[in-house]
């Protein structure tokens, strides 16, 4: 298995582990404190986010065999980020229902001197639209951050056909190579062949001729 893989394995772990922890205090908290914390639990997001696109860059790099076994720990690395961020946008709209309530208290207050019913109802709209800008954003943080994924595992696959044609490309040089060698030793074979065919037939004569001649003298006796 990958070293750098289970390096980001354990720096992941950590961090989940330290996010938590911080979830957990950012309940009991309030005001500038909660905010504090989760601006840090954000922040760790981000981090963890980052962690798990390098183990899946570094994933796609190995054989098959290792490949599919880290993928589904990506896979729960990846859904375990997703319940963090679900506990901290529940921990954040308590806090903005908390905000929300105190400045509809405030409102009421004023609105014995100043305020009016409509006011309040602006003050509500306002906090709702607020509310959905913000998902708004979140959806396409998260859409843009899965399209950049789904663009990294393109390209990876694309460089893996690239090496397997190059490995290709080299067998068939390689064939075209012998091919030309066992050409040249069939050629070289072929002259053999006909230089022996001379030979023999150069020998067979020259025997042939030496019969006659030896009939020849005989006869004349």
């Amino acid at each position: 298995m990958s070293e750098v893989f289970n390096g980001y394995e354990r720096q992941y772990c950590d961090l989940s582990a330290n996010l938590s922890k911080k979830c957990s205090s950012a309940v009991s908290l309030d005001g500038e404190q909660k905010k504090q914390k989760l601006s840090e639990i954000r922040s760790g997001l981000e981090n963890a986010e980052v962690l798990i696109r390098k183990m899946d860059l570094e994933a796609r790099t190995l054989p098959p065999s290792i490949k599919s076994t880290l993928l589904i720990k990506l896979r729960e690395f990846k859904s375990d980020l997703n319940n963090f961020k679900s506990e901290v946008k529940r921990i954040t709209s308590s806090n903005l229902n908390a905000a929300a309530r105190d400045e509809l208290l405030e409102a009421g207050l004023a609105d014995t001197k100043t305020a009016s019913a409509d006011q309040r109802a602006r003050l509500m709209m306002s906090t709702d639209r607020l509310g959905r800008t913000t998902d708004r954003i979140k959806d396409s943080r998260r859409m843009m951050i899965e399209t950049e994924e789904l663009g990294v595992s393109v390209l990876q696959d694309l460089h893996s056909q690239r090496q397997s044609l190059l490995r290709t490309g080299d067998t068939l040089s390689g064939v075209d190579e012998n091919v030309g060698k066992s050409k040249k030793i069939l050629t070289g074979m072929t002259r053999r062949m006909n230089r022996n065919k001379w030979t023999i037939g150069a020998i067979i004569t020259a025997l042939v001729a030496a019969i006659i001649l030896i009939l020849y003298f005989k006869l004349a006796k």
